[in-house]
Order: C-alpha cells, then structure tokens, then sequence
C-alpha cells in the first residue's frame, strides 16, 4: 500500500475534531449508497416490465411472419410450411389469414380482427390452444340446434363487450368489400361461439378472435389461399438470424419475413429509449450525494490544512497530495456503490420471491411489481457512481495540492 492511500485511510477512519465533518462524510456515503440501490430497483423493474411485455406479446403471435410482397395470398401453403419447418432453429410452423371484420350479436356490433388458424398446426405456434378460459379449442362444424354451424373463439374481453360470457351463442360475421360503394354488399356467415381465450395482453384480446382457415377461405373469397405462415424458434432472440436463412430456403421473391421486434419495432423503442431517460434522471440522486462528498473534502483539507503541510515539507508531492484526497472520493465512492447494490439486491430477491409490492390485476393483468435482475444494470450503475465520487473528489482535491508548505504549517 502507497502512503497516498494509507493516508488517505486513516483520514476516513480519524475521528474529527468538528464531529460535523464525519456526519457529512457518512450522509454522504448513505446518499451514494441510496442512489445506486435506487437505479438499481428502478431499471430492475423496467426489466421485469420489459420481459413481462415481451412474454405476452409472442405469446400471442409468432416469432417470424413469413408472407409474400403486397399481401398476396399464399396458395401452396401446406408444402411451404413444411419447407419452413426443416430449417434449422424453427421448432413449429403453421399457416394462417389475417383479416378484420365486424362481429354481430344480438343488437351489437363490434369491429374485429380475425385470425383463421389451423386447428392442427396452431400449437406449434401459437398460444390460443393452451390460453382457453371457456369451451374448449375448436374450430371445425359444431352443431347447433338442428343443423351445424363452423366454431369460432373469442379473446376474453371482445366476448365481454359482446355480453357473451360463455360457450354456446351464436354470432354473425360480416366480411368487408375491398372496395366499398353504394352497390357493394358484405357477406355474411353464423358461428357458434365454442370458446373464449385470454393471452394475457390487452391490446389482443380485446379484438381479436380465431376461426378456422376453411371458414374464412369462404367468407374471404380465399379459395386454397392464406395470409402468411407463422414460424416458432427454439430461442426467439435468434429471430434476426433465422428470418434470412427461411427466405433464402424458400427462394426469396416474392417471400418476405418480419421478425417479432420488427412488428412491434416501435414499442421496444419507446422502452428503450425510456430505460436510458430514466437512468439518467436517477443519476442525480448520485449527484446530490456527490455535491455532499465536496463539501465534505473541503472540511477534511480545511482541518488537515496543518497536516498537508507537514506532509509537504516532508518531500510529499502535489500530485501525492491530491491523490489523498481523490483516494478519499473514491473510497466513498466504492462503499457506498457496495452497500447500495447489497440493499437492491435484496430488495429485488425479496420482491421476486414474496412479491411484497402488488399490483391490481384487473389493471395491469398481473398482480405483482415484475423485477428481473441483469448483472450489466448493476456494473453500469456502478461505474456511474464510482465516477461521480470520483469527480466530486477531484475540486477539494485540486485545492489541496494547491496549498504551500509554509502558509500551511502557520494555518490554525
């Protein structure tokens, strides 16, 4: 160990003459340790939000859409899909029409988005099968009264606004002209209603329900044609890499992918750049605990001011002596860092484990705060702290390196 840093130890461990000083010095250790557990909580928690977002959005749709420019149909779907499933890292693919609609019941009318699935294949990749709070996953003819009637599932919060709360009602559904005009008309076409599902997002499932592909190649006029098939991956951040290989598989033009972040580019954006405003917004409550940690070190080299000199006329360098001081900074700097992220550790495994803070499910569908702790976070953090000491150290610091021996040693 240097002298710089034994001195600079033993100044953090003296008592004071002025008491006051070491309150300021461990206030401002606290501040510092405050600070870091705080950003340490808070970018947690964007994490838990950001994770629990993710989940439920591929929950609910797939990881790479594959489809052809300008939306044309898809007619050799079956063998596609199959292509599609022999590629590497692709665990299911399965075929599907996108369309919107409007859904009558009784006197009520509801805009809807429509998704046709088939009942075979969906699981490989979607979530509907398996998210079932009523009836059962079926799509094909189910009988109704005295005759049959194609099945139809409703996400759980467009059957409430429908006023159908379980299996068994019948709906029309009308399809929309492409062009529309005084001559035109729509066509129509009953369902029994055999299920409801919830995904777990909002935004889906209060628009959308699923019908069979044979159901609406009829109400579409899509004879032996889909929108586009929907491809799982074993590992869905691998979704940049895969979607090129599927296109180059399948010959390129006139197919086209769009991965999960691409469909929903905008949102991880806007989370993003959130996560980052935040980060520095709770970097000033490091701040204030720096501005702490200068007035402390001007006290210290006020009271040492004898000792300084001393230490000068010893042969003690300006640049030693400034190291002492910045060595004080990041002593500080570095235990409150520690202290900070053991108390947002805790608090984050408290939290995952006990799920002390709650929230109300009918709001935000889960019923406790989501934290997921990423160890970059809290080395980021870190280093945000240690520099922060270290430059509110780098003033009084300066300032002590400045003082001649002479003038010094007289000081008291």
């Amino acid at each position: 160990m240097n002298y710089e840093s034994f001195i600079a130890l033993r100044y953090f461990r003296a008592k004071r003459k002025t008491g006051f000083i070491s309150i300021i010095t461990y206030i401002s250790l606290m501040g510092v340790a405050i600070g870091v557990a705080a950003l340490d909580c808070v970018l947690s928690a964007f994490n838990g939000f950001e994770s629990e977002v993710r989940t439920r959005l591929i929950n609910a749709d797939s990881h790479i859409h594959l489809r052809k420019f300008y939306s044309h149909a898809i007619e050799d779907y079956k063998d596609l899909a199959e292509t599609v499933r022999q590629v590497p890292g692709v665990s299911g693919a399965s075929p599907m029409i996108v369309r919107e609609s409007i859904l009558s019941y009784k006197q009520t009318n509801q805009p809807i988005a429509v998704r046709a699935l088939d009942q075979e294949t969906a699981a490989q990749v979607s979530a509907v099968p398996s998210s079932m709070v009523a009836g059962d996953f079926e799509l094909g003819m189910q009988p109704y009264e005295d005759r049959e009637l194609p099945g139809i599932i409703l996400g759980r919060y467009l059957a409430e606004s429908l006023f159908i709360f379980e299996p068994g009602e019948r709906v029309i559904m009308w399809a929309l002209p492409k062009q529309a005009s005084i001559l035109s008309s729509m066509k129509a076409r009953e369902f029994v209603v055999t299920g409801i599902c919830e995904l777990g997002f909002y935004e889906y499932d209060k628009v959308l329900c699923y019908i069979s592909i044979e159901s609406a190649q009829q109400l579409f006029k899509m004879p032996g044609g889909v929108s586009r098939i929907d491809v799982k991956l074993d590992d869905y951040t691998q979704a940049d890499v895969v979607a090129p290989v599927i296109e180059e598989t399948v010959g390129n033009y006139p197919f086209t992918t769009t991965t999960w972040f691409e469909q929903n580019r905008s949102l991880y954006s806007w989370m993003t750049i959130e996560k980052r405003l935040f980060t520095g917004l709770l970097s000033l409550i490091i701040m204030v605990a720096a501005f702490n940690i200068i007035s402390s070190l001007i006290m210290i080299v006020m009271e040492k001011t004898r000792e300084i000199g001393i230490l000068k006329g010893m042969g003690a360098s300006s640049g030693g002596i400034m190291k002492i001081f910045l060595m004080e900074g990041i002593i500080i700097g570095v235990l409150g860092v520690i202290l900070g992220n053991i108390i947002a550790y805790t608090l984050l495994v408290a939290q995952q484990k006990f799920g002390f803070f709650t929230m109300p499910p009918e709001v935000y569908i889960i019923d406790r705060l989501p934290v997921e702790i990423h160890a970059m976070d809290f080395v980021v953090v870190s280093i945000i702290g240690l520099l922060l000491c270290i430059l509110a150290a780098v003033y009084p610091a300066y300032k002590a390196s400045r003082l001649k021996p002479v003038d010094a040693i007289r000081y008291e």
